[in-house]
């Protein structure tokens, strides 16, 4: 029987019990250590040794194995000690496990109280502990005692001990530690555990350290336990299988006649057969105390690691032995805990699961608990680990193949389980999509009856019995309402249906096959979705990568990847080659299914037209393609058209000049026609017709999407497409679609032409007449800027931002210094034009763009849509910004809009600022303080000069001052002069309009200056008394004596200066804080004296420079506020005035050479604030245990864990959102992971969250069945 405590033992003689070595089965007569109850004399105590290092301290030998220079089998050589314990031993690994236990069983023949003091400290120092257990501890002191003095010896300095810590060396520490376990039990089996001394110690040592506060003790015993349950468990089931031999031999035996039967031999059998009994009891009742003494506790434990090692080791019982285990009673743990909180723990219930659905025939002792917890299986498919769902998507997929195996055709899943499953092979997670890829091949794509499918193919005529399955694909795709991504589709199954993917031959014979009498064939639905589907298989082969959205990018390809690409490529060239020009002849009037089509020849492995002797197939294919062309005016189909031109005429193949021929006569024939048409439709002017505009409208449509990918300068299109605009304008009556096709297909002139000239060494009258081209094209866009058609105008904006960019002077850069012609600079007048197109298209109030698209059924795509292309627009005229095409000052408009439309432009807006930031500080802080102005004017104008401080609009102002702010970062010295630009500028704005009620009266702008102080914490203390004495320049002293409500603004400010910038919000402040904070800055920050300031009363600096020069007086004392301030106490007052003129003694050169100065004050206010958070999260956790300390009887699972519930301690959106955009510009902070903070991930909901499993214990105890 286990004992909860380690047993106290008897001193006696040197007598120890001697087990002789088992060398067959069972064959020692008394191998039951129960037949030995007596225990056996344990040897005198030793005298005590001095401490000795960690590990090493109490570890005794025999005085015969001392001499020898032995430990555990180990011996000195060279001077050199090698590892002397059992923990050192197996920390190193240098021996084989198989000789460390062997070693260790004959230290224990021959001293059995010594080698388990070796274990028992084997045991403690895996767990960190530095203390040992010594003999006369082990024979004195109960079980608890010796374990309450090993948490006493612990240390508590660090977190970490072996089973954490990182490296190789400890990830191979675990692993032996396991192993040594293993072995351990399985060199034992048939002698010493069974005399009941050997087993019940360390299974008393382990229950006890398993129930332990200290989270090193309760993960070590832990995973040591089920190591050494499992090792139980083979144990018992080599004894079964040894019981059922025994049992079949003695029945045979017993059946003999009686003439034949040997009775001794049957003795023997009963003898044997009643040993092995009693030594599966014995086992048995090992791993019932293992069990309900370890296990059941544990695997609720607050520590997700020991809930997972739990697990995933019941996982193992039940799949080696489950005769034993594979029931109801240990299946309910595994099911419960599938709704456990973390990740980890869900996916070693999964795991085990999965090893247990594997084997066929376990099903009958699965089919209660897949009923009861099927539906939680099928839920975690949408886990919001990753991992997790991975694997409930596989563990689905055994259960649908089990039930198919045992059930045909009762279905396990209903339908709404497997569409849970299906769409996730849309999933952006690739590991997710190809898992239910599987899912959906084993469900849907499995052949039912292989041989009548075979059969009806070569009934049609097909090479592939495939036919169904694709087709039962392509009504899947199109039944799939919430996506149309073919290209996710085909990748989800390219992995486990990959013959059906390649299975392009019968693709073909379904599209070109015409339906039989009687039969219903593809719909033309249906043949759009295959042949987009035929399309993506292609790609997929070719290109050997998953699509775009999908993976971390195009991954270097195996040997044998390699090879399957190129083989593919070849099939499907051989394949298509011949079929295309068929495929594009049948559906040669449908411009979606042509369009998927001529993506094909990209794909093509071209040299098999030369090698192959294929170009007949080759002429067929430009022949069709022309064809096509003189079809259809869509661009999608004529882009394809374009493209597959573009591809054939590739100058590395010897089909170039054939396909450049027909080329050339196709656009030939295009051009003439064009320039005829343009001819009669100039000459009717207003007069023209439809027929007219529709053959202009349509042979420009051709051109210009040849003219994309193709070189037509020689053909001079420009001419004409001018021409046409020229009209345009003139006469105001060009339809729009010529206008914009007009507009692009001298776009891609202008830039041919340029490539051309960079290319080649071009004369003067080249460059000239470029640019020249280039001006009149610029004119004909801005004037399409006022066109009333809003296609036009958009069309002619984002045309016009493209080639102010192109022609820069970025032009020139690279050693291109000969096309300095070409470079084009817009006037005042075209910029002001781009700027109010931005003003006027882009940000326009949402109630506007919402009447616009009253009644469209399309609403919200509509809505999408055109987000995006107002995105573009600002976009487009952002990079003239960055690239200082058009001056900075322009985007004063733009920033002024970062926050009334943060979410549908911040992101473009932010990087705007960014970059100009990096271009010239200076220029940006004045661009900055000019949209505060912009708006501050807007606003004055509005509500009149008498502004209403409190007024969300005020508010909102402040609040964009206050983000503008952030973006400066925290390098002070790195933004000086671009800060104290912008106060220059905020000031003489805030005084540049006297009131015009006189003198008693703040300006008229005064108010800005509270809009201004939210810049004051960027200033360095210096700059700030420089600043203060820029305005008092400003300032009368009757100004300074004011205290009425509305000079607030400049008092607000003034505070702002006077303070030592440790607020980031400066507007009216607590004069207590402040004079806490300065304390302590100047306590801190405080210069040495022997280096005082010399010219304290000259402030220096290149803007401050006037007429005379400012001194600023030593000490400059708060003026006394009359309302919306906290009085401040007059003691509290006097010190702060002492100590703000304390610090204040420093030299400006002192402090940039003191970096520890520089950032004494944020330092501190960021200590302190850590130190608030840090209390405020202790208080929230005693709170929190308050509550919670009721509810549970032990406190064990609480005490050492890490709260569930820790996320609600994490900071709000718009705090991280600040805190980004602080360390924008300046530096990149690498936050320390804190110990108890989730991934990112884990914000999102938690829609599989524990069903109080770990929170409440009534939930165990409730029946599962």
């Amino acid at each position: 029987m286990i004992t909860p405590e380690i047993p106290v033992l008897q001193e006696s003689t040197n007598e120890t019990t001697i087990h002789s070595d088992v060398t067959g089965e069972f064959e020692d007569p008394e191998v039951k250590g129960r037949k030995r109850r007596a225990r056996g004399p344990g040897r005198p105590p030793t005298a005590k040794k001095a401490r000795r290092a960690p590990g090493e301290k109490g570890r005794l030998a025999a005085s015969g194995r001392a001499n020898q220079g032995r430990a555990n089998g180990h011996h000195q050589q060279n001077g050199e000690v090698e590892p002397v314990t059992l923990f050192e031993v197996v920390k190193m690994g240098k021996s084989a496990m198989q000789s460390v236990v062997d070693d260790w069983i004959e230290s224990y023949k021959q001293d059995r109280d010594i080698a388990l003091l070796d274990l028992i400290n084997f045991f403690i120092q895996c767990s960190g502990c530095k203390g040992t257990v010594r003999i006369e501890m082990f024979r004195n002191m109960q079980n608890t005692e010796i374990i309450r003095k090993m948490t006493e010896e612990f240390d508590e300095d660090s977190g970490d001990y072996p089973l954490t810590m990182p490296g190789p060396q400890w990830k191979k520490f675990r692993s032996n530690f396991c192993e040594f376990i293993g072995v351990l039990i399985r060199q034992c089996q048939y002698s010493i555990i069974y005399d009941e001394y050997m087993m019940d110690t360390v299974i008393s040592l382990l229950t006890g350290l398993s129930d332990s506060q200290v989270r090193a003790f309760r993960h070590t015993s832990t995973l040591a336990a089920m190591k050494l349950m499992t090792a139980l468990v083979n144990v018992a089931l080599n004894l079964s299988i040894h019981q059922d031999n025994t049992q079949r031999q003695y029945e045979a035996e017993r059946n003999k006649m009686i003439g034949k039967r040997a009775n001794d031999r049957l003795e023997l059998l009963l003898q044997k057969r009643k040993e092995l009994q009693e030594n599966q009891d014995e086992i048995e009742n090992m791993m019932n105390s293992v069990f309900k003494g370890i296990f059941v506790h544990r695997y609720r434990d607050a520590i997700s690691e020991i809930r997972a090692i739990c697990i995933e080791e019941i996982g193992v019982w039940m799949k080696s032995y489950s005769d034993a285990f594979l029931n109801d009673s240990y299946l309910k743990y595994v099911g419960w805990t599938l709704h456990d909180r973390q990740g980890e723990v869900r996916l070693k219930c999964l795991k085990a699961l999965q090893s247990l659905y594997t084997n066929k025939e376990l099903f009958p002792k699965l089919e209660l608990f897949t009923n009861r917890f099927k539906d939680r299986i099928v839920s975690m498919t949408l886990d919001k680990e990753y991992d997790v769902a991975v694997e409930a998507i596989r563990l689905v997929t055994l259960i649908l193949q089990l039930f198919n195996c045992f059930r045909g055709s009762e279905e396990a899943l209903s339908n709404e389980d497997c569409e849970n499953v299906y769409h996730l092979v849309y999933s952006a997670h690739r590991p997710i999509a190809v898992a239910a890829g599987e899912f959906l091949n084993k469900k849907l794509f499995s052949r039912h009856d292989p041989q009548a499918e075979e059969a009806y193919a070569k009934s049609r005529g097909r090479h592939s019995a495939n036919g169904n399955l694709i087709k039962m694909l392509v009504l899947f795709f199109l039944e799939s309402e919430l996506h149309e991504h073919a290209a996710y589709l085909v990748d989800s199954l390219w992995e486990s249906s990959q013959e059906l993917l390649k299975d392009w031959e019968c693709m073909v014979e379904l599209l070109l096959e015409e339906p039989i009498q009687g039969e219903e064939g593809m719909t033309d639905r249906q043949e759009t979705a295959l042949m987009e589907l035929m399309v993506c298989t292609i790609r997929q082969a070719a290109e050997a990568h998953p699509p775009v959205g999908r993976g971390t990018g195009k991954r270097v390809l195996t040997a044998k990847e390699r090879k399957t690409q190129i083989d593919d490529r070849i099939k499907l060239t051989e394949q298509f080659i011949v079929a295309l020009p068929v495929l594009l002849a049948k559906y040669s009037v449908d411009s979606e299914k042509v369009a998927n089509l001529l993506q094909i020849p990209q794909y093509f492995d071209l040299e098999l037209y030369s090698t192959g002797r294929m170009e007949k197939h080759l002429d067929a294919l430009l022949k069709q393609t022309k064809f096509v062309v003189e079809k259809h005016i869509e661009s999608d189909v004529l882009e394809s058209c374009s493209k597959t031109y573009n591809i054939l005429c590739s100058e590395e193949y010897t089909i170039q000049n054939r396909v450049n021929i027909a080329r050339s006569q196709m656009i030939d024939e295009l051009v003439e026609r064009f320039s005829q048409s343009v001819e009669d439709l100039l000459q009717e002017g207003e007069e023209a017709d439809d027929d007219d505009i529709y053959n202009v409208l349509s042979t420009l449509k051709r051109l210009t999407a040849f003219h994309n990918a193709h070189d037509l300068t020689k053909w001079e299109l420009f001419g004409n497409c001018y021409r046409l605009l020229k009209s345009g304008i003139e006469l105001g009556s060009m339809p729009e679609q010529i206008v914009v096709q007009a507009l692009q297909c001298c776009h891609y002139s202008i830039l041919w032409q340029l490539v051309k000239i960079a290319d080649s060494s071009p004369t003067k009258e080249e460059l000239l007449g470029l640019r020249k081209t280039v001006k009149a094209f610029c004119i004909v866009c801005q004037h399409c800027l006022t066109n009333v058609n809003p296609s036009v105008k958009e069309q002619a904006f984002m045309l016009l931002c493209d080639l102010l960019m192109i022609f820069s002077h970025q032009l020139i850069t690279g050693g291109r210094d000969g096309l300095k012609p070409l470079v084009y600079n817009p006037d005042t007048g075209l910029q002001s034009e781009l700027l109010s197109f931005v003003m006027d298209h882009v940000f326009i109030d949402q109630d506007e763009e919402n009447q616009s698209m009253e009644g469209d059924e399309e609403d919200e795509a509509n809505k999408i849509e055109a987000l995006h292309k107002r995105r573009n627009l600002l976009a487009g005229f952002c990079k003239l910004i960055i690239y200082d095409v058009v001056d900075m000052n322009a985007g004063a408009d733009i920033f002024k809009h970062y926050m009334k439309y943060y979410n549908d432009y911040g992101d473009i807006i932010k990087e705007t600022l960014s970059k100009t930031r990096q271009i010239d500080k200076i220029q940006c802080a004045k661009t900055l303080i000019l949209s505060l102005q912009q708006l501050f004017n807007e606003l004055v104008q509005e509500q009149g000069p008498n502004l209403d401080r409190s007024s969300a609009h005020v508010s909102g102002i402040k609040e964009l001052a206050r983000r503008f702010a952030l973006t400066f970062g925290l390098d002070q010295i790195k933004t000086r002069e671009a800060v104290a630009t912008l106060h220059k500028d905020g000031i003489e704005f805030a005084f540049k309009y006297p009131s015009p009620n006189g003198p008693d009266y703040p300006p008229s702008n005064l108010a800005f200056l509270e809009i201004l102080s939210e810049f004051s914490s960027k200033l360095l203390r210096q700059d700030k008394k420089t600043v203060h004495a820029y305005l008092e320049k400003f300032m009368s002293e009757q100004m300074m004596e004011r205290r009425e409500d509305i000079w607030l603004p400049l008092i607000s400010y003034r505070n702002s200066l006077l303070t030592g910038g440790d607020d980031d919000r400066m507007s009216v402040i607590s004069a207590g804080s402040s004079s806490k904070t300065s304390s302590i800055r100047s306590k801190k920050g405080r210069p040495p004296h022997s280096k005082r300031r010399t010219e304290e009363e000259n402030v220096d600096s290149t803007w401050l420079n006037r007429n005379d020069t400012i001194q600023t007086p030593a000490v400059l004392h708060t003026p006394q506020l009359t309302s919306t301030v906290m009085r401040e106490n007059p003691r509290q007052a006097a010190e702060h005035n002492m100590e703000d003129q304390e610090s204040e003694r420093g030299s400006e050169s002192d402090f940039v050479q003191n970096p520890q100065m520089q950032m004494t004050w944020l330092g501190q206010h960021k200590l302190e604030e850590a130190h608030r958070k840090d209390r405020v999260a202790m208080n929230y956790m005693k709170a929190r245990g308050g509550v919670r300390q009721p509810v549970r009887s032990h406190s064990l699972m609480e005490d050492d864990a890490e709260p569930i519930f820790e996320d609600v301690m994490m900071s709000s959106r718009g705090q991280l959102e600040d805190m980004n955009e602080e360390f924008e510009d300046t530096m990149v902070i690498d936050l320390p992971p804190s110990r108890n903070r989730r991934e990112r991930a884990e914000l999102r909901p938690d829609f599989f969250d524990s069903t109080a499993i770990m929170e409440d214990d009534s939930g165990f105890g409730m029946p599962m069945f």
